[in-house]
Parts: structure tokens; sequence; C-alpha cells
């Protein structure tokens, strides 16, 4: 994620900091210090913003842990202004794995405050809840009803948070996961319009969270209907065969004449037959902008690449491309570039894809038949 830090990797998985994290301290300390004018409430109001993120740190290592049980890396963990995310390798392919997953987070959370719940109890030191609030109270109290309302909150139905996965989970038992996916979204959208109209009249940071929420749910469920559309289509089925390459010894002046004149934006490099390298519009117009234009290729080019296998499926292109800053990918065999595949490319093998079953829909109504190679030019495998 971008403008985020990497604290360090703890088991096997790097925890990035948010640039939004110091401005939520920042916050919190204006806050206490304009109530009490103390330093110390101040530090208190910090120390606590950072033990319960440390909470939101282990609820994300809860997620991390348990799609590692079945198989799933996570790539890394960031948290920010409005919590953690857990950016995980794939999403768990069986409705009962997610389901785990979901729940596990808020599970730690709940953990967190029986330990908390039980050192209280048998230490004579709980307070009259009504004497509980952001800024005052005991600190282990305060921790505990934040590891509470942590798990609480999550488990609300707003795709994609917990809540909406564990509901797109039981779904998914009983329906397609694409058709599971959007009454999660839709579920999840309603909520956020509920969380931001209350939010409206109590807490601004509610309408900040709904927003995400909002964006987040229908992001999630245009990214299922990709993939769902990509199905069972191999890279080979969707690549381009004709394309353009350059030398590591070309300079970028060449590459700049092959942009202007054609499709192509970013470009395989290639030497003596092998790829080595992939050439970037955006890296070409940075070294163009450093006066650049006589440099060879192989000062600007990217040396690490995706690549993919013509058998390799499209869904799985289409998710690496998603993820990485490159938009082209490169299909190679056996050493030899055979084709490439863009992310253009690959919305408008979608957009005929989408066509084809329509059409497909329509004349299965009709009772004239058509067949598709009529419609579309092309033969259908």
């Amino acid at each position: 994620m971008k403008w985020s830090w990497k604290i360090g990797t703890f088991a096997g998985v790097a925890l990035y900091m948010h640039a939004t994290f110091p401005l939520l301290l920042g916050w919190i300390a204006l806050t206490h210090w304009m109530q009490s004018h103390g330093l110390l409430p101040a530090l208190l109001g910090i120390s606590l913003t950072v033990a319960l993120f440390v909470c939101v740190v282990l609820h994300e290592y809860g997620h991390a842990f348990a799609a590692r049980r079945f198989g799933i890396a996570t790539k890394d963990i960031t948290f920010l202004l409005i919590g953690g995310i857990a950016r995980l390798e794939r999403i768990p392919e069986k409705p009962e794995h997610e389901l785990w997953v979901a729940l596990a987070g808020p599970a730690v959370n709940v953990a967190l405050a029986s330990v908390l719940g039980i050192y209280l109890l048998f230490s004579g030191h709980f307070e009259p809840v009504r004497q509980i609030g952001l800024t005052h109270g005991m600190f282990l109290e305060r921790i505990l009803f934040a590891n509470l309302f942590l798990a609480g909150f999550n488990l609300i139905p707003a795709f994609p948070m917990d809540g909406g996965r564990v509901l797109r989970a039981l779904l998914a038992k009983r329906m397609e996961y694409k058709q599971a996916t959007r009454i999660a979204a839709g579920v999840g959208q309603g909520s956020a319009v509920i969380l931001g109209f209350i939010g409206l009249f109590t807490n601004p940071f509610l309408v900040f969270v709904a927003l995400f929420v909002w964006i987040s749910a229908n992001q999630e469920a245009a990214l299922v209907e990709t993939k769902s559309a990509l199905g069972s289509v191999l890279a080979k089925d969707a690549m381009i065969p004709e394309f353009r390459t350059l030398s590591p010894q070309d300079e970028l002046s060449k590459a700049v004449t092959l942009v202007l004149d054609g499709w192509q934006q970013d470009f395989p490099v290639v030497d003596q037959g092998r790829v080595v390298g992939m050439l970037l519009r955006s890296d070409m117009i940075a070294s163009l902008a450093n006066g650049d234009v006589r440099a060879n290729v192989d000062k600007a080019m990217r040396h690490d690449f995706p690549v993919a296998s013509p058998a390799e499926p499209l869904e799985s292109v289409f998710t690496r491309l998603h993820e990485t800053e490159v938009a082209t990918m490169p299909i190679i065999d056996n050493g030899q570039l055979l084709g490439l595949v863009t992310l253009g490319n690959l919305a408008e093998h979608m957009m005929e894809q989408t066509a084809m079953t329509k059409a497909g829909k329509m004349m299965g109504n009709c009772p004239i038949k058509v067949d598709l190679l009529t419609l579309t030019g092309r033969a259908v495998t």
C-alpha cells in the first residue's frame, strides 16, 4: 500500500504502518490535551491508542494464521487510520475456509478481552462501566472494552468487513459464489448507508468508515464478477500474438516512436532471444523527464517483472496484474516469448465473453438458432 513504512517482519508476515496512523496519534494527543491541559493525559492517550493498535495487529494476525492453516499465505499487514488490513495471497476457495478465516480475527479480540477480564476480576480492579470513556477510566479496562468493541464492530455484516465475509461464506454454501458476493456487497453498502447516517449525528469518523465500506464492497464485487467472467480461459486464449520488442542497447527515443506509432505502451526487452526486462511507459517517461533521451533501454527497464505460461488460467494472470504496478505480462513458453497480456485486452476479452454469454441466453429462448461463429466472426472453443 502506498504511503506505508515497513515496521518489520513477524511470523513470516511483513508489517507496515500507513502514514495516516501518526495523524491519528496526533489527533488523540490533541483531544486529551484539550480536555485536561496536561502532558501526562496526552501521553496516556497515545499509549492507549498504541496498545489498541497492537490488538488490531493481533486481530489481523489471527486472519493470517487461520489462512495459513488452509495453505494461503499473507502478503503483508498494514495498520492505518481506520484499523488494519491483511492482504491474503488469495481468497479461500471453500466457503467454510473463508468462514474460519473471517472469524479468526474477532476471536483474537474476544480472547484478549477474556484474559484481561479474568485478570481484572481476580485482582479486584474492575471499575463501574459508567466511569469508562474515551479519555478516562482504568487503562486495562479500556483496552478490554475496546477489544469487545472491535470484535462486535467487525462482525457487522458490512462487506468487506469480517461480518460481511462471514455472510458471504454462509451464502456461498447455498448459492453460486458470484451471487453470494453480490448479495453480501449489497448488504454491506446498505450497512454503510446506516453507519454514515448515524455518523452524521454522532461521530464524523463513522462517515469516513461508511465511505470506505461502500467503496470496498463495490470493488470486491466487481473483482469477483471479473474473475467469474474469465472462467476457465487460459492465458494463450487472450494473449496478443503481434507485438514489438526492444533490445537493451536501443535508445529510449525508439521506444517513444513505437508508443506514438501503435497501441503498445509497455515493451518486452529481448537479448539473444531471451526476455531480460520490461520497459514500462511510466518508467520511460520518468527517464525522459530527467533528460535521458539518448539513454539506453537497459537503464530504465525493470529486471523484476511477472511472466505467465500459455496454460496459466487467465483468472490467475488477471489477479497478478491487478496486484502489481505492471499492466503488461509476457507469455513465455520454454524461454520463447509467445505474446502479451494487458489489462486492456483482458477487458476486451471479458466484454466478448459477456456478449457471447448474453447472445447464447437469448438464442436459447429463440426458436430460430444462430451459430455463434456467425455472430462473432471467430471460432468458439
